[in-house]
């Protein structure tokens, strides 16, 4: 057995591995930074973070051991197991800030949308995985497609708009990838003109279409950009080597809303400036090149799928997030992986990696 974890921690991705449990430390030292200046209550909150990332990072480590045939023999009863998640939450979930997506448990709560991320992400590597796409692309183009679209009806029932298009945006984003023929690529994108017309119409909230406007007008205004606006003043106070752990004032004065969930780029940014910020940008591109260089390496289909499909979902957050603190995207409530508050997400994004690094350990050895 001890053999065993010998010859598994000596073929771990270290580069990848270093890479997630850096940012991690980072986004601690920072949930901290603008804990501390909350008295106790905010120390109770990074608690919570402190121990949430614990937990997750043993899940992660345990996983690794796990072989990832497990999760492609299985994956059916995972995605089920979203649905399940997804449709409890809806009646007995609690409501925050609009969502109802919060299952409230002695002492935390839990984020069932953040598991079913992780979830169709093993869905998605198994169905692509089982026959080649270039034999029937329109019917795999469907089935992936209606299999997303449930969870993503699931999740705008909440309504969280921001996880339900993260979802379909990396499903879009892996087809694109994996050379779907481009008549079916324009004509989901026409279709996406006409749903979000009659979303816009029909569905969407008063608070999400003041998002997007906000975005589409920005102004000064308090009612409808304070959030953006003081997003934008920290990523621009920070300079080149920030202001200093703990000694940001748009953070520590409570000046930028949600400053440890949705906007601690911009919280980086002012407290630890462009060298900070570069340095966290770093290790993303450094996974996101562990995961695509690891594909050549994999001789599964399911394995590639799924490191092409982590790198996509890792991506698609990253870039939404960072999008919102700089006032690019509209702000859609999406954290920064590895880094934001959040112990379910936190939870989700490890398991990701403990299968990815399954998958790579299993590759560079045999008989495991």
């Amino acid at each position: 057995m001890f053999n065993k974890l010998l010859v598994a921690f000596k073929n771990l991705d270290w580069f990848l591995m270093m890479s997630v449990l850096l940012l991690v430390c980072f986004g601690l030292a920072e949930i901290y930074s603008v804990s501390y200046s909350q008295g106790v209550g905010g120390m109770v909150v990074f608690k919570k973070q402190l121990l949430a990332t614990i937990l997750s990072v043993i899940i992660m480590f345990a996983l690794i051991f796990v072989d990832y045939y497990f999760f492609y023999s299985f994956n059916h009863y995972f995605y089920i197991g979203a649905i399940i998640l997804l449709v409890a939450v809806l009646f007995f979930g609690q409501t925050v800030n609009g969502t109802k997506g919060w299952f409230n448990l002695p002492g935390f709560s839990f984020q069932p949308v953040e598991l079913a991320k992780f979830f169709l992400l093993l869905f998605l590597a198994r169905y692509f995985s089982d026959a080649p796409i270039s034999s029937e692309p329109l019917k795999r183009l469907i089935v992936s497609g209606l299999g997303v679209l449930l969870l993503v009806a699931l999740i705008l029932l909440q309504p969280d708009f921001g996880s339900a298009a993260i979802l379909f945006a990396a499903w879009f984003l892996l087809i694109i990838v994996l050379g779907f023929p481009k008549k079916y690529i324009l004509t989901i994108v026409v279709s996406l003109m006409l749903m979000f017309g009659l979303s816009w119409q029909f569905f969407f909230k008063d608070y999400q279409k003041q998002r997007i406007l906000s975005f589409a007008s920005p102004s000064a205004t308090l009612s409808q950009d304070y959030n953006v606006n003081q997003a934008i003043i920290a990523v621009g106070a920070g300079g080149w080597l920030g202001r200093g752990l703990g000694f940001g004032s748009q953070s520590q004065l409570k000046f930028l809303p949600e400053a440890k969930n949705d906007f601690i780029f911009a919280v980086i940014s002012e407290e630890l400036g462009f060298l900070g910020v570069a340095l966290a940008l770093s290790f993303f591109i450094l996974i996101f090149y562990r995961l695509l260089a690891n594909i050549k390496k994999i001789n599964n289909d399911f394995g590639i799928f799924f490191l092409l499909g982590a790198a996509v979902l890792i991506f698609i957050e990253m870039f939404t997030n960072i999008g919102m603190n700089m006032g690019l995207l509209p702000v859609v409530g999406i954290g920064l992986p590895f880094l934001s508050y959040g112990g379910s997400a936190m939870l989700a994004n490890l398991m990701i990696v403990g299968v990815a690094e399954s998958i790579i350990v299993r590759a560079k050895i045999k008989n495991y």
